[in-house]
Parts: C-alpha cells; sequence; structure tokens
C-alpha cells in the first residue's frame, strides 16, 4: 500500500492559510476511508457519527493535506486528528528510538488522556504507542523508545530530553501534530516545539489544532504548516447555548462558607483556584469537613495526579481543586459545574477553564465568584471572552446560591480523622490565602505568608467553634 505521505512534496516556506471550509456532510463514519479495523473499534465503542470537526477535517487528513483546526476544547479533536494519524501509519514498523508519527500536547494529564483514547483503534492497526511526558520514569520512556514505537504522544519537555539524551531521533516522522498550540505557546514551550519540528521530516503531513491562532502560533502556522485547510467549526464559550455563565458577588467574610456549600453539592464540581498553596489549602479545609476533595497542581508527583483524576472521574472524589494545571485538555464526562474560586484575569484563561463543562454537546455552569471590588475587572475580562454572565448576589444557606450550583451544607465529618471544620453557614471564616503566589512561582516570602495565612484560618475556625458552641 502507497501511502500518500511518501510524496516529494516540499514543505516548509510561508503557509497559505485557506478559507475556513464549512464541514464535509458525513451521515457516519462509515462514510469516510478508514480502514475496516477503525469502523469496527468505532462502532464496538458506540460511536457512529462524527463531530463536526471530525467531519470537517478527516476527508483532508486522511488525504495527507496539512489541517490547521481551530476549537474550543471538547469538540472531539483527538479524533480529528488521531484517526488519520493511525491510518496513515498502519502498515509501518518503527525502528528503535525512530518514530513515525509524533503528538505534542502541553499537559501530561491531555498526554495521557489521548494516549488512552487512541489505544484501541493503535490496537486494532497493530501498531505501537509511547507517551513522553515528566514526572514519570525516563528510564521506562527511554525503554519503550528502544523497543520501538510507531506513535509518540510527548509533552515538549521530556522529549526535549531524550532527544539530548539519544535516546529518540525524529528523523523519520512522517506526521506531526500539534494539539492546544496555544497553551504550549503560553507555557514557554515555543523554543522546543520549533526546535522539535526542525528535526522531523520537511516533507511530512502537519497538523494544528488550537483554540486561538493568534501570536506565536501564527508564526508557528506560517513557517511549518504547508496550504493547510483551514475548518473552525466550534463556537467560542460565550455562544455554546448549552453552557450557563454566573457570577456569584459574594461578602468577603462569607466567601469561604460559600465555597464549602458549592464543593458539598450532589454531584462533581471543579474548583480553579491561581495558586498551589491556595488549592492545598482548601482541599483540607473541604476533606475536614466531609467533603470528597481532591488536589491537583504541579507541585504533585505524576502518580499523584494521575491517581486523583481517575478517583474524579470515578466518583471517589467530587470536588476537584486545582490550578490551571486543570483548565486546558481535561475531559471528564458528565462534569456540570465549573467555579472560579479566584476569577481569571485573562479572556483566555476563563474561555479553557469554562471549556471543562458542556463539552460535546452536553450542558454545564461556569460560575465565577467575586467580592464587591472585583465585579468591574472580571466583568471586563468576561465582555472580552464572549461572555454575558447573569450577575447575582449571594449568602452561604441561602436557597439562590443552591438553585444556581446545588450548593448545600457538608455533613461536618472529617475525612481524614482530623477535627472537623466548623459547618459553613455558622463560619466567618476570612476567605485569605487563596492567590497568593502563581503555581509554580513562590516569592520569597512564600513560606511566612503561608503559616501567616495558616494561623488566620485557625483562629477563625476556634472563633467560629467557640460561637457555635458557646
Amino acid at each position: 500500500m502507497k501511502h500518500p505521505d511518501d510524496s516529494n512534496t516540499p514543505h516548509g516556506g510561508p503557509a497559505r492559510p485557506g478559507v475556513t471550509t464549512p464541514p464535509t456532510p458525513a451521515v457516519s463514519f462509515t462514510g469516510l476511508d478508514l480502514p475496516v479495523a477503525v469502523l469496527r473499534t468505532l462502532s464496538r465503542l458506540g460511536l457512529r457519527d462524527p463531530f463536526p470537526i471530525q467531519a470537517a477535517t478527516l476527508p483532508d487528513a486522511l488525504k495527507g493535506r496539512d489541517v490547521l483546526g481551530r476549537g474550543r476544547t471538547g469538540s472531539g479533536k483527538t479524533l480529528a486528528f488521531g484517526l488519520p494519524l493511525l491510518t496513515r501509519t498502519a502498515g509501518r514498523r518503527a525502528e528503535p528510538k525512530q518514530p513515525l508519527a509524533l503528538i505534542l500536547v502541553p499537559t501530561r494529564e491531555l498526554a495521557e488522556q489521548v494516549t488512552e483514547a487512541l489505544r484501541p483503534y493503535a490496537e486494532a492497526l497493530r501498531l505501537r504507542l509511547a507517551t513522553v511526558v515528566g514526572g514519570m520514569s525516563i528510564g521506562r520512556q527511554t525503554a519503550a523508545l528502544r523497543e520501538g514505537a510507531e506513535v509518540v504522544v510527548a509533552t515538549p519537555g521530556r522529549l526535549h530530553d531524550l532527544i539530548e539524551r539519544n535516546a529518540c531521533r525524529l528523523g523519520r516522522v512522517r506526521i506531526t501534530v500539534l494539539d492546544e498550540a496555544d497553551q504550549m505557546c503560553d507555557m514557554g514551550f515555543m523554543p522546543q516545539v520549533v526546535d522539535l519540528l526542525d528535526q522531523v521530516r520537511a516533507d511530512g503531513q502537519r497538523m494544528l489544532f488550537s483554540a486561538t491562532l493568534d501570536g506565536d502560533v501564527d508564526r508557528l502556522v506560517h513557517r511549518y504548516l504547508h496550504d493547510p485547510v483551514v475548518h473552525s467549526v466550534d463556537p467560542p464559550a460565550g455562544t455554546v447555548t448549552t453552557m450557563r455563565h454566573h457570577v456569584l458577588v459574594v461578602h468577603g467574610p462569607d466567601r469561604y462558607a460559600v465555597v464549602t456549600e458549592i464543593a458539598a453539592r450532589d454531584g462533581r464540581v471543579l474548583l480553579f483556584l491561581d495558586t498551589k498553596h491556595a488549592v492545598d489549602q482548601l482541599t483540607r479545609h473541604l476533606r475536614a469537613g466531609g467533603v470528597r476533595a481532591g488536589a491537583l497542581h504541579s507541585g504533585k508527583s505524576q502518580p499523584q495526579r494521575t491517581r486523583t483524576l481517575a478517583q474524579f472521574r470515578s466518583g471517589g472524589i467530587t470536588a476537584l481543586v486545582a490550578t490551571d494545571v486543570a483548565a486546558r485538555g481535561l475531559h471528564v464526562d458528565d462534569l456540570d459545574l465549573v467555579v472560579n474560586v479566584d476569577p481569571p484575569t485573562d479572556p483566555k484563561d476563563y474561555v479553557h477553564r469554562a471549556g471543562r463543562t458542556a463539552r460535546a454537546g452536553e450542558s454545564g455552569s461556569v460560575v465565577t465568584l467575586v467580592l464587591g471590588g472585583q465585579r468591574r475587572e472580571t466583568g471586563r475580562v468576561l465582555a472580552e471572552a464572549g461572555i454575558e454572565p447573569t450577575v447575582t448576589k449571594v449568602r452561604s444557606g441561602e436557597a439562590e446560591l443552591s438553585r444556581i450550583t446545588g450548593a448545600r451544607a457538608p455533613s461536618g465529618i472529617p475525612l481524614d480523622g482530623g477535627p472537623a471544620a466548623p459547618r459553613p453557614k455558622n463560619t466567618n471564616a476570612p476567605f485569605r490565602g487563596l492567590g497568593t503566589s502563581k503555581d509554580g512561582s513562590r516569592g520569597a516570602g512564600g513560606k511566612s505568608r503561608k503559616a501567616g495565612e495558616a494561623r488566620k484560618l485557625a483562629e477563625a475556625r476556634r472563633a467560629a467553634h467557640v460561637r457555635r458552641n458557646g
């Protein structure tokens, strides 16, 4: 079988993005030029009709065209690039350390998610997958590459390290995918991405998927994509009709109680905060009050992060407290509520946090908590994101808070054997210590701030306990 990327057509030079094309009509996956083994796997998994981004991009990608896809997360992009990548790699065998296809993603969680999503189809086509990410054993990843893997799913930093160690070579990579390209650029991976793209075959196929196509992403497009077909089929978050946006104005001393009641709802909730310390502090508070909460941030080891996500997906954890490490690519079925405990200060951050809910046609709500003095700035950020939220003043224990979020009082029974936290409707604990330093960048005074904030929270809890028990 001759593969379309065996041609000698040169790549490089300025890209000439074509006009955005409408989705290709496709009644089902069977109407697309996919191998029988892939179609059987899709059928076995209950997938019959492609999502719009898949129907639009698959015909061009299967022909070997460069593809530029724009769409919010949750639109089905993984199969949109994964199925053609696997189909066009099928029948080849990789030499040790020399993969044939590469998928670059910004985070470990997304790398594992992409790998798991594509694994059934790779197995059906007898292709070997290797996941290359930081925080995991580099020795095992080196061994997997040495044994041979046709497809590598990688974060740029770890792949760069492996290449430096001569554990991987990209000279035979014919198909390269950049998923969530804007986040890779935002996270400072641009130099590594450029270096990696310079090492893959110049005449290979490139597919780039991103929620936004400006700045560094635009430079990548013009440098590395050749005459790409452009598809933009998903609306921005502000126009997703199944997503509701709320700004809840809270009283400062009541803020912790409001968050606790929301976290204790019947159903899963994802809560975003700005810093690792804030995430850990809130998680401890929630667990002390009987809420099955788990923390996710860059300070956790990869096995810890993987375990926490698995527990959240299975229902063992119902409240996931996270920094923006969870804002891109993360998919959890039936997640219908996202809460910005710390309001985002950038429109892109809001869009990506919001994108964790109302995915693949499902419905969901995004709630942003603000103090009175934060209303104007938060309103500006949401307006730039194209969001017109419903603004409501709420207090803990009120019916309106429960109506919007499902909030309820927690059990108050500690999950970790420690003393019970005060029930939220009786506490006036100030909401301090959340958002003192950005994730991954602690200042010199971080330890003293952390100790002071812990003392203040403990004092507030003791005072509330005294008021409650006389």
